[in-house]
């Protein structure tokens, strides 16, 4: 069991021998029953870079719905350095960091499939990469081939003339959603140190298929984890979730 000296004063115990938020609240909350009268309004900051961002939307809206988009940089966790919604007021930002170099401009995202990236940017007059084209063409499979080649005749029919659609060759452009709460409770090492517990213990040294499988895919998710700063359990668990909507699509088909 840990303890830091930042629980002092918190109640329970399963919380602290493993990773367990639900446990910590319902330990140590405490009901309100008040009104809103608690509730400030929005800072300084918020105002000053909401305004930013609404002038940016207002662009944008001009110019048919895509401010900008990269044609030359692959979508990735460090693809690029710090962001910010505008250069002169980021002392007032809080949280660095934006999906592509400049806010509102979209990402060039080929591993869901490369025809859609592409169409992505010609529809709104921009031209792919020819380098990335050849990369993800040539060398790279993407999730849409590794999809289409799980489908049977029959899906592929249904799927082209539009009798179904929703299926998970779309699904190529999720994302990872952090649950924060834990990394506020715990810190970003102790999950680390639970989840290589979790890994040394994978499968109790019986090194069938399965095993084998699922500790290089967790090994995956602890580098993931790392480069966001988030925990390999919420890795497995977006994760989880596509793989749940990608055997409903098929098994529905």
């Amino acid at each position: 069991m840990i303890d830091f000296e930042q629980w002092e004063g918190f109640e329970g115990r399963i919380w602290k021998e493993e990773v367990n938020v639900r446990d910590f609240i319902q330990k140590n909350y405490t009901p309100y029953d008040g009104d809103e009268s608690f509730l400030a309004g929005p800072t300084e900051a918020t105002d000053k870079l909401w305004g930013a961002l609404q002038k940016l939307q207002k662009a944008e809206r001009a110019k048919g719905g895509v401010l900008d988009m990269e044609t030359e940089v692959v979508s990735g966790l460090t693809a690029y350095g710090p962001g910010y919604i505008d250069e002169s007021l980021k002392e007032f930002e809080q949280i660095v960091g934006l999906q592509t170099d400049k806010p509102l401009k979209r990402a060039f995202m080929p591993y869901g499939g490369i025809k859609m990236a592409e169409q992505a940017c010609t529809t709104y007059g921009y031209q792919p990469s020819e380098e990335l084209h050849k990369i993800f063409t040539d060398y790279t499979r993407t999730h849409n081939q590794a999809v289409f080649d799980a489908y049977t005749p029959e899906m592929k029919t249904a799927r082209h003339t539009h009798i179904i659609t929703g299926l998970p060759d779309t699904y190529g452009r999720g994302r990872i959603v952090g649950d924060y709460r834990r990394v506020a409770l715990y810190g970003i090492d102790a999950l680390i140190k639970f989840k290589q517990e979790d890994f040394a213990n994978c499968g109790d040294g019986t090194m069938t298929d399965d095993v084998i499988r699922l500790r290089e895919e967790k090994q995956s998710y602890a580098q993931v984890a790392e480069e966001l700063n988030i925990s390999t359990k919420t890795v497995d668990a977006q994760l989880q979730k596509a793989l749940t909507r990608l055997k409903e699509a098929l098994l529905t088909e």
